[in-house]
């Protein structure tokens, strides 16, 4: 459709599906980013048949640490997206322009092998590209105008979400839809693998690609069981707040890699790779001898293992039976679990400096008062973000509480969408 199509069809018939992407609060302000989008796309590249585009950023609601042991996790999407209107342009070129970051980006599809830096947008592009060719997919040259509020460094994978906004788009203009949310997950990670030499596994882009609630077994690493799961977050009327505590995830890495190194040690006391080809009732046995073999914070993180791998199945089945306090209980629990014997909520390099700690402990100090919700550490830990999820009636009131101490604009308010990437005009 051409531009004042698209906008008529937002204005007209889009409300709907916006208020299910944004909720009913939201829709005046993001059809004024479509608006904004669309406007910048017929400054930018004339008139054209456009297309447009939406991929959300995404949270983790329990399995902390867990993927890489090819164990279980829940996430989400989330109403904060990366948006776009994009069109074919019939040639080797494709043209990009982030709003948000006032960048433009340029890639010849004839060439897309991996530049020697591995850094920056275009090494991105150019490895998503490389992906759908993989696949034996099609791609082709498109001009695309892109804003995003996905926050960056605030454990809701900004970069996953653009990468499957990409795949959306390719998939969409050059293949009719032939590839699977699952495949955007594997050529976003090979992208990062391969691009950005960064040892990213499938879980952002997963909860990205899919929307609403998944769960995700990792057993079977090259082959991840999804289930959607069927439930009505809105109804539930709470919001789920992300917390940044003032320090991000920067000289961190050491403290990342001793978490799955850890636990793979344990794994090899019994001739295995990881911890999911353990035995639990086994790991409990050999317990004295695992401890002086790997050591007692390896042995504490394998109890984290196996026990957020219960949790995960436990929240799946009180979403199922619409037993939302069993939900937030669980959530809480493994909050605490990766407090205690995860150990990922501050760095023993840095012991001072406990910014998750502190945000914790004033998260739950306001919900139990209030006898209501859950939180936990957000992502990698140790640094950066905590999650909580708060009554409707609650969240302001929260929010204030929060940057009271953390300083104003450290709470972020947002729900769980019902959608991943999509393009918009085939839902309206």
């Amino acid at each position: 459709m051409n531009l004042l199509e698209a906008r008529d069809v937002l204005e007209k018939r889009g409300q709907k599906l916006l208020e299910e992407l944004y909720g009913k609060s939201g829709v005046d302000d993001n059809l004024k980013r479509y608006e904004a989008v669309l406007n910048g796309f017929l400054k930018e590249f004339g008139e054209k048949d456009v297309k447009m585009f939406s991929s959300p950023g995404r949270t983790e609601i329990s399995g902390n640490h867990t993927d890489h042991n090819n164990g279980k996790v829940l996430g989400g999407s989330i109403n904060l997206d990366c948006v776009a209107a994009a069109a074919k342009n019939d040639s080797d070129f494709v043209n990009i322009i982030s709003e948000s970051f006032s960048q433009k980006f340029r890639v010849n599809i004839k060439d897309i092998e991996p530049g020697t830096d591995k850094i920056g947008t275009i090494e991105l592009l150019k490895g998503i590209l490389a992906g759908f060719e993989q696949r034996g997919a099609s791609i082709g040259g498109f001009d695309a105008y892109i804003t995003s509020n996905v926050i960056s460094s605030a454990g809701v994978s900004s970069s996953a979400a653009f990468e499957t906004l990409i795949c959306q788009i390719i998939n969409t203009l050059f293949n009719e839809g032939k590839l699977s949310k699952t495949d955007y997950a594997y050529i976003g990670k090979y992208a990062e693998n391969n691009y950005w030499d960064k040892a990213s596994g499938l879980l952002d882009q997963m909860c990205c690609a899919y929307g609403g609630l998944i769960s995700i077994d990792f057993v079977n690493p090259d082959s991840p069981k999804v289930e959607e799961i069927d439930f009505d977050f809105a109804g539930a009327k709470h919001d789920l707040i992300i917390v940044q505590t003032g320090r991000g995830h920067a000289d961190l890495s050491a403290d990342y890699s001793s978490i799955p190194a850890e636990m793979k040690k344990v794994a090899e006391f019994f001739g295995k790779s990881t911890l999911s080809e353990v035995d639990e009732n086994e790991f409990y046995k050999n317990l004295s001898k695992i401890r002086a073999f790997a050591g007692d914070r390896a042995v504490l993180r394998s109890i984290h293992f196996f026990d957020e791998n219960k949790r995960v199945d436990n929240e799946i089945k009180a979403l199922k039976s619409n037993d939302f306090d069993s939900f937030l209980k669980n959530i809480t629990d493994s909050g605490n679990s990766s407090w205690k014997y995860l150990q990922n909520v501050y760095t023993n390099a840095a012991p001072n400096e406990q910014g998750i700690t502190v945000a914790l402990a004033l998260s739950e100090r306001f919900l139990k008062e209030k006898n209501v919700g859950a939180t936990r550490v957000h992502g990698g830990g140790f640094a950066g973000v905590i999650m909580a999820m708060v009554p409707e009636n609650y969240s302001d009131e929260y929010v204030s509480y929060m940057d009271k101490f953390l300083g104003k604009g450290s709470s972020y308010k947002m729900k769980i969408r019902p959608y991943g990437s999509i393009c918009l005009d085939e839902m309206i």
